[in-house]
């Protein structure tokens, strides 16, 4: 069986209609599979200007062209929507075994279109594809979700399914497949919207091969070569990235207190060593040596018997550093539950910090937060603001909102302590201490992701294309660039981040095309125009929704206060945005406001695109 299916399947919840369309050819070689197709699906059956949680909004779910293969560390899924958080682009990740299986069940990707009357559950079984009810299903944790269908189903069902949070329509709900997650964006809560409690898939693994199998094969061992004993992939087998807080406190990266400062007392209580001693096994993605996930187990104390397959860096920080707590156990807690409940982790102990630092300055008191003393470091608290952000309870309510829309109710100047990028919260690295980073946080499409285009010439001194000043308020533009198009192309296979170790464009196109069929896919400047069309479709998507240059920014603080300190990055402020913003939209051919112009838009092969 190709890597192709060359189908995709459309389920209209409102009609209970299901139906399978082709894929062409031309769209194929255009966007070769996962977050290409997604934009190109998204951005012809969106209109501009619907409501995020309407029915019109499109939820797509996508696998990568390699998914199912045995190319390692192509398992990852992606989710594309509108975004209730931004009101632009969504595009979050998953992990597991459910992009493989999409693949085994015949398609290259899933729209889910329209909205059902009551709960329900998509199944998809070798006899066809149903929308079942799911009443029973409603108000269960995602736990108890897939161990029912399971149950149901078979012990081989695949599921992606919502907990109680996107029920409830928290604004950055997640979608979650065993201990994995699509975390970002909110696309968990247009889930929800729709009545969507889950899709599962009951199908058999299928060897996928290659058009040219015998050059596929042999590209095949050529990766798993470079794989085995890199010393990178080796690094995040054994400890995830949980090295990373210890890493990006001594460059002065790691944000502490609502991205107050870049340090704290007690702060080595949430280093490697503390998971080294939780930790009880690892956890891996459908045929990827990596196996980064890292299982821990708290062992006494008022969180004996927590276990969760992680918290990694972000989840790290988000429960950590970010909201004062040097209390490793506490952090294994909070992911636990925000996996069960189904919650982003970075929005969530974003918004429990912005909440614990108005509380801080006095912004807001007891009488605001149903009683509770939002101190920092309250491990017992900030467990309870989950809770009630899942539940939309009391205070709860007003954080389940996410940041933006949380200051804008509170009012009293909590604005200026709100820290995020067109509404999506800011994750665990200070923009003032690594400003390429911070660039492509800001122009990101789908708002402050660090995986959108991760500047590792600053977090890891990669050199290509060149070495950088991660200081430095100008002259590095088209970094960002550079690196939202080469992400944009590694999301077609879906390569993941942490399993890339020894990859090179070169050799994924070679795959690409061994499997696909297509030789121009090992031309790597044919690559990089599929990334560029990807990233500037995406930004032809927020466009449309009314997205310029004011929305490419950065929160008002790492602009006027210096960092403190944070090491080597003491005293650092992004002085010259505008200069970054100038080099980032000429590397891409976008007018000074932004904006795509018609000659790079007739470049890439969007000539079609009206804007």
């Amino acid at each position: 069986m190709a890597t192709y299916t060359g189908r995709l399947l459309r389920i209209d919840l409102s009609s209970r209609s299901i139906r399978e369309e082709p894929i062409s050819t031309d769209v194929q070689r255009k966007f070769i599979g996962g977050r290409g197709f997604g934009i190109h699906y998204l951005f012809q059956e969106n209109p501009p200007g619907i409501e995020p949680l309407g029915e019109e909004n499109r939820l797509i779910f996508m696998p990568g062209l390699l998914a199912g293969s045995p190319a390692q560390g192509f398992g990852r899924w992606i989710v594309m929507t509108k975004s209730p958080l931004t009101g632009g682009l969504a595009r979050s990740v998953g992990g597991g075994n459910f992009a493989a299986f999409i693949k085994f069940a015949g398609y290259d990707l899933i729209i889910v279109e329209g909205s059902a009357e009551k709960p329900s559950y998509v199944l998809m079984h070798e006899n066809g594809v149903e929308v079942r009810d799911a009443e029973e299903l409603w108000g269960l944790d995602t736990a108890l979700t897939q161990k029912a269908l399971a149950s149901k189903h078979g012990s081989r069902t695949q599921t992606a399914c919502i907990g109680p949070a996107g029920e409830k329509l928290v604004r950055f709900a997640a979608i979650t497949h065993g201990t994995r997650t699509a975390s970002r964006c909110g696309v968990g809560t247009v889930m929800g919207a729709k009545k969507l409690k889950a899709i599962s898939i009951v199908a058999r693994a299928k060897p996928l091969g290659g058009e040219d199998r015998e050059q596929f094969r042999a590209l095949l061992r050529e990766h798993g070569d470079l794989l085995k004993n890199h010393k990178r992939r080796v690094k995040m087998h054994t400890f995830g990235t949980t090295f990373l807080a210890q890493m990006m406190r001594e460059m002065g990266i790691l944000p502490v207190r609502n991205f107050q400062m870049g340090d704290m007392d007690g702060i080595e209580s949430i280093f490697t060593e503390a998971y080294s001693r939780l930790r009880t096994g690892t956890h891996g993605c459908f045929n990827c040596m990596t196996r980064c996930g890292q299982v821990h187990v708290v062992q006494d104390g008022p969180y004996a018997g927590s276990k969760s397959e992680g918290p990694e860096y972000e989840t790290i920080w988000a429960f950590g550093p970010q909201v004062g707590n040097t209390d490793a156990d506490a952090t294994v807690e909070a992911d636990r539950l925000c996996d069960l409940l189904g919650l982003d982790t970075i929005s969530a102990g974003s918004v429990i910090g912005f909440a614990m630092e108005l509380f801080q300055r006095g912004i807001i008191d007891r009488t605001d937060t149903d009683g509770l003393e939002l101190n920092w470091g309250d491990s017992r608290v900030i467990v309870e603001l989950i809770k009630k952000i899942a539940g939309r309870e009391g205070f709860g309510k007003i954080l389940g909102e996410g940041t933006r829309r949380a200051a804008e109710q509170l009012g009293r100047g909590a604005e200026k302590y709100a820290i995020h990028a067109k509404g999506l919260e800011l994750p665990a690295y200070e923009p003032r201490a690594a400003k390429i980073h911070g660039l492509s946080m800001a122009t990101s499409n789908i708002g402050a992701s660090h995986m959108y285009g991760y500047a590792r010439q600053e977090i890891s001194g990669k050199r290509d294309p060149r070495p950088v000043d991660r200081f430095a308020d100008q002259g590095a533009g088209d970094i960002a660039a550079y690196n939202q198009i080469g992400k944009a192309l590694e999301e077609t296979g879906v390569l993941c981040n942490f399993a890339d170790s020894g990859m090179t464009h070169e050799l994924l196109g070679k795959l690409y095309a061994a499997a696909a069929g297509f030789p121009e896919f090992a031309d790597t400047s044919y690559l990089k125009l599929v990334g560029e069309r990807i990233v500037t479709l995406e930004r032809c998507y927020n466009v449309r929704e009314g997205f310029s240059r004011k929305d490419d920014t950065l929160p008002k603080r790492m602009m006027t206060e210096p960092l403190q300190n944070a090491g080597p990055a003491t005293g650092q402020v992004v002085r010259n945005l505008d200069a970054l913003l100038d080099e980032y939209y000429a590397a891409l051919g976008y007018s000074r406001d932004g904006i795509p112009t018609r000659g790079t838009l007739n470049r890439l092969g969007l000539d079609n695109v009206s804007l």
